[in-house]
């Protein structure tokens, strides 16, 4: 093999990475030992594979590929010899290969890469580091680069409806100066990122056709242990990329993290007879940051500063048991937020969210709070695009998520009305409290009193609201919600609301 050929393969990542300096013997044991690899499988790949890369290593003075990227599938546009390889570094699970409608992430090995160790010889604990990430477009192909502080093992794969393509990575914080990702090149528009689940991290980058994963490795960058992610992607047609490589097995969310102050369901179900439960939600998290404001400023920071101020103000009370759908920057998806509220038997439901309007004409003057209850239709147009962009949150983290797809249209009426019979009338009930409490210190939209198809509001057994704090693409609304007072306003209004609503139905239910 020419040195050329040994560079080639050495940037496609395939195990046979062996120069002909190894000799003879050495090249027939490295492909002995891919051949044992098809016959044994996983086990063989872990006990053989490293044996070629030790040879390779050995007779070159340049450093080895990280083996830390995974491939899903092959895709027409693989060779025989590239899959051969690819088997024989990572064996794949039953159903990763030969699978049809989907093009793929390509990989190097499939080696677990241990901790580095520290001057006093034991191993180091910190997460891995996302220190830098860029999109360049060059020769046709787009190309996505990410620095780490050191090497993990990288989950590649693709989706479609919409096209996006997926990274996932063990334990890692993210490093990122504010507004990486808003902006993309070539066939990447943009992408985002943040925690899918606690100790996993995720990419997401939206591509603007469907794609192909051409090529995909992580090489040492020379700093102490620093490594570098690099993917190449090239378009393809929509019939070549199908579903997608990870349609089957990577589009499902993670467990419902439910509050740990309620994992005695027992002693939640016989406590829920002396005080209401409150159930705080704070829209989107991690990998799904939400609305985009002025200055950078994130939805997802905004609605957790108020949601803590209201959970302490509402714990201070003593009146009521609280709970929050999340408690860190990590991502839950709707599904995952009505779950929870059903299983700990949530008295009402407030999700907390902020909004963004694109158009710069608009955005200077429309501005303030406003409060939605569930229904079918929506009130008005404003309304409806509202809950089709708040909806579209799983999409955002990587989830094909189909709970509210056409083919579900009927269930989903017979569902809403359950939802108006047994809890319609106590979520207007509430809704009319919140804008009269609100309205008092912040300012509130020109039609504050909205409704529309919000997915996290199909709570059967409570009352639920969503409460937009206002617009983070408006100067003034960015400026206030960014101040603790005002977010202490905001806090104390809900709570003065829900203590009202609560006596209510207590003199209701005393009758």
């Amino acid at each position: 093999m020419s040195q050329d050929q040994v560079n080639t393969a050495a940037t496609r990542g395939t195990v046979r990475q062996i120069p002909s300096r190894t000799g003879r013997r050495g090249r027939l044991a490295c492909v002995a030992n891919v051949h044992h690899v098809m016959l044994y499988g996983l086990l063989g790949a872990v006990a053989l594979a490293p044996e070629c890369s030790i040879a390779w290593a050995q007779s070159h003075e340049t450093k080895p590929v990280f083996d830390t990227v995974i491939r899903r599938n092959w895709g027409p546009g693989v060779s025989d010899d590239d899959a051969d390889a690819g088997i024989a570094a990572a064996t794949p699970t039953a159903g990763d290969v030969g699978q049809t409608g989907g093009q793929t992430g390509l990989s190097g090995f499939h080696r677990k890469s241990k901790p580095a160790p520290d001057s006093a010889g034991s191993e180091k604990t910190q997460p891995v580091e996302v220190r830098q990430a860029r999109v360049s477009e060059m020769g046709g192909k787009t190309r996505f680069e990410m620095a780490l502080s050191s090497g993990v093992r990288a989950e590649i794969f693709t989706l479609a409806n919409p096209y996006r393509v997926i990274v996932d990575l063990p334990d890692v914080l993210f490093r990122l100066p504010d507004g990486t990702g808003q902006t993309g090149a070539g066939l990447i528009s943009t992408y985002r990122y943040g925690l899918f689940a606690d100790r996993k991290g995720r990419v997401v980058l939206d591509a603007t056709g469907p794609v192909k994963i051409e090529a995909a490795r992580m090489t040492s960058s020379g700093r102490e242990g620093a490594v570098t992610l690099q993917m190449e992607l090239v378009a393809i047609s929509a019939n070549e990329f199908g579903v997608g490589t990870g349609a089957t097995s990577s589009a499902a969310a993670p467990p419902v993290a439910r509050p740990s102050v309620f994992d005695d369901r027992l002693q939640a179900k016989s406590a829920s007879s002396k005080k209401p439960l409150i159930l705080i939600d704070p829209g989107h998290g991690g990998i799904d940051p939400g609305a985009l404001g002025v200055d950078n400023i994130l939805e997802k920071k905004i609605v957790m500063d108020v949601a803590k101020r209201v959970e302490r103000r509402l714990k201070a009370t003593g009146n009521f048991r609280v709970a929050m759908t999340r408690t860190s920057d990590v991502f839950i998806s709707l599904d995952q937020r009505v779950e929870m509220s059903q299983e700990i038997g949530a008295d009402l439901f407030i999700s907390l969210h902020a909004d963004s309007l694109a158009s710069k004409t608009y955005a200077s003057v429309v501005r303030g709070a406003t409060i939605y209850t569930l229904s079918e239709r929506a009130s008005d147009e404003q309304a409806r695009l509202m809950a089709e962009k708040e909806n579209a949150s799983d999409q955002v983290a990587g989830l094909n998520s189909g709970a509210f797809s056409a083919e579900n249209e009927e269930v989903r009426s017979v569902l809403i009305d359950l939802i108006k019979r047994e809890t319609s009338n106590f979520s207007t009930d509430f809704s009319n409290l919140l804008v009269a409490r609100l309205k008092k210190s912040v300012s509130l939209s020109r039609d504050p009193q909205r409704s529309a198809a919000f997915r996290v509001l199909k709570q059967t057994h409570a009352p639920s609201v969503l409460v937009e704090l206002g617009y983070l693409s408006n100067q003034a609304d960015a400026r206030l919600m960014r101040q603790a007072s005002w977010q202490s306003k905001v806090a104390h209004s809900i709570v003065s609301a829900i203590d009202g609503f609560f006596d209510k139905r207590s003199v209701r239910s005393a009758r």
